[in-house]
């Protein structure tokens, strides 16, 4: 029904415009067909969009991505105006300020500061036509939810996001499909939204190389996106955006590095800057597997927070920029001694003319051993080692979220981490504060120090988002050790105690190049850290982290903090706790415990020396 058109929260609007004199018919559309929630189920509101969920669970909504969810459709709702905006066609926010536009009128009219619409641009002296949320725009974006799970992107996407032709909520769980169809009945927002019972990746492949293709593909899996990096790849139209986020940390930050290879095609490193590395390291098996149909990536916005990465890019289609591609890689040599890092470019491009010439890279850059502290080095990568983000594009956005602060309620986080991100230096990977200092054994220097020292040596600096205490710079390795060095001489250590073995011993055996100086500088301290942003949030909750999977059935797994209260001291559980008395013990194995067959794994009864008769302590133990 298309009179359900608008959003709960603006029926009258949607009275006056179809001539309706009752609501009461309008209210019931919302509630037919069982979409009313339940006494059994919870309804959980999050920006404009109320969502019904089963009150025992907990798998399909985790709180803490709030600001996943904002974050999207902030950047959503900029690419959407950015899209449109060549059509003829501005976007309606609810409650953002007008942009304010002067035009300067240059004829020879001698009116020199007379305002006026230029003429010679058709598109501009065309008139130009607004959209609003909930409105169907023909000319629009198509975007795909993969992994819908209860449909509360999908939804938010809708209620919030304007500038749409259509939504697909997909997944592959019948449950959840289920739970998608009443949510979308409950918000109202059938003429924008469309459940999905598919695979991801099979929808995706079966509209490759059609007309029908998504403008905007969003996946939010549970771990890893590995397996939907081909098909989205191959589905998002030519300049089209891809929004990917992972949570599988554990295998992109260096625990499991061969894991890591066999999803991404890449090592990972388990280092200080792993949280950056593994956002360069989707980046890289995005426009790897996208080089394979002559497709490339340009990011646009790419996050590290919490417990997951989070990376919005375009992909295009050219031939020409693809064989750029191999210069954009590079492979990453990581001292395991003083955690000094190198980066050795897969390839290089070099102009001639209008004509490019390829090539290999040429390297190490690197010897045997480290150069400071003569220990050995590990090799990850490939990894992206082009910019993470494009600065103009995040200051649409910015500039939209100040004229608009109130519509989102992570607005302060997403202000300090876009903040950041417009003042990061485009230079891979980064040193922290900590690691320097616990290397060569002395006192850490304040950031405002160690920022002032390198800005007076003549070198760029800047913080990141991915770590509170990095640092990122275009000085070299060896005076980043120059400046330590320097540091030290202010802050001694004990070297009578530092073994001849030891990374500190063989850096501080060198005397420095130059003489750092440790006096504050003004521009030391960043924009962003001067006005207090808020970047790196508090625990909003106890167990905040990743919610438990989702069984293949649809079922509900065992809560984690159930389990993790179940396990937690399982070796020191008292006898008091009959978890643990199903087993039998030592004496019962030999014949001998007086309980028979009643016996379990701890019981109280004292035998004649006083101790428990079936005691399995360290002195009775032994192996069976």
């Amino acid at each position: 029904m298309f009179v359900i058109a608008s959003r709960l929260h603006s029926l009258p609007q949607a009275a006056s415009f179809f001539k309706v004199k009752s609501l009461s018919r309008i209210s019931c559309a919302f509630m037919m067909e069982g979409a009313a929630p339940t006494q059994e189920e919870t309804v959980i509101t999050e920006g404009k969009a109320k969502v019904i969920y089963p009150s025992a669970n907990q798998v399909f909504y985790n709180p803490v991505q709030e600001f996943n969810r904002d974050l999207t459709c902030a950047v959503l709702t900029e690419f959407a105006r950015m899209q449109l905006a060549e059509k003829g066609i501005d976007l309606v926010v609810p409650g953002e300020r007008e942009k304010q536009k002067v035009v300067v009128d240059l004829s020879d009219n001698g009116d020199d500061c007379g305002l006026s619409a230029p003429t010679d641009n058709p598109a501009a002296a065309a008139e130009r036509r607004t959209v609003t949320v909930g409105e169907v725009c023909l000319e629009g974006l198509r975007v795909l939810e993969g992994l819908a799970a209860s449909g509360l992107r999908s939804v938010r996407f809708a209620c919030e996001v304007p500038g749409l032709q259509s939504i697909v909520a997909n997944d592959f769980s019948a449950s959840a499909v289920e739970l998608i169809k009443r949510n979308i009945r409950f918000n109202g927002v059938e003429h924008l939204v469309t459940a999905s019972y598919s695979d991801a990746r099979m929808l995706m492949y079966n509209r490759t190389g059609k007309q029908n293709c998504f403008d905007v593909i969003d996946l939010d899996p549970y771990g890893s996106p590995a397996m939907f990096l081909d098909a989205a790849v191959q589905n998002v139209n030519d300049g089209g955006l891809l929004c990917v986020t992972c949570t599988d940390m554990a295998v992109l930050a260096g625990n499991s590095g061969e894991t890591c290879y066999s999803k991404y095609g890449s090592m990972s490193l388990k280092s200080k800057f792993c949280h950056e590395m593994a956002l360069r390291i989707l980046l890289h098996s995005l426009d790897l597997r996208a080089n394979c149909y002559q497709r490339y990536i340009v990011p646009l916005l790419s996050i590290s927070a919490d417990f997951y990465i989070r990376v919005f890019v375009r992909v295009f289609i050219g031939q020409a920029k693809v064989k750029m591609s191999a210069s954009k890689q590079a492979m990453v040599y990581n001292c395991v001694g003083c955690g000094t890092f190198h980066l050795q470019r897969m390839g290089r491009a070099v102009a001639h003319g209008n004509n490019m010439k390829f090539s290999a890279g040429t390297g190490p850059p690197i010897g045997t051993s480290c150069e400071f502290c003569h220990q050995k080095h590990q090799v990850g990568g490939p990894i992206w080692a082009e910019p993470l983000h494009d600065v103009p594009f995040i200051q649409k956005v910015l500039s939209a979220l100040e004229r608009n602060p109130k519509r989102f309620n992570t607005s302060d986080r997403i202000e300090g981490m876009l903040s950041m991100a417009t003042e990061e230096l485009n230079i891979p990977l980064y040193y922290t504060l900590d690691t320097l200092s616990s290397t060569v054994h002395c006192n850490t220097p304040s950031l405002l120090q160690f920022r002032s020292a390198l800005l007076h040596a003549g070198y760029k600096v800047s913080l990141s988002h991915a770590c509170k205490n990095a640092i990122k710079t275009d000085a070299p390795p060896s005076v980043i050790w120059d400046i330590m060095r320097c540091w030290e001489k202010l802050n001694p250590v004990k070297r009578e105690k530092l073994s001849e073995t030891s990374p500190a011993y063989h850096i501080l055996g060198t005397e420095p190049s130059i003489e750092a100086n440790f006096e504050i500088r003004q521009d030391a301290n960043p924009k962003s850290r001067k006005m207090g942003l808020k970047r790196f949030q508090e625990n909003p909750e106890a167990n905040w982290g990743p919610k438990a999977r989702a069984k293949a059935g649809g079922g509900i797994s065992e809560a984690l903090e159930e389990r993790r209260k179940h396990n937690q001291n399982k070796r020191k559980t008292s006898p008091e706790d009959t978890s643990f008395k199903q087993f039998t013990c030592k004496k019962y194995k030999q014949g001998s415990c007086d309980l028979g067959d009643s016996c379990r794994y701890s019981h109280s009864l004292v035998d004649s020396d006083g101790r428990d008769s079936c005691d399995l302590t360290s002195d009775n133990i032994t192996a069976s």
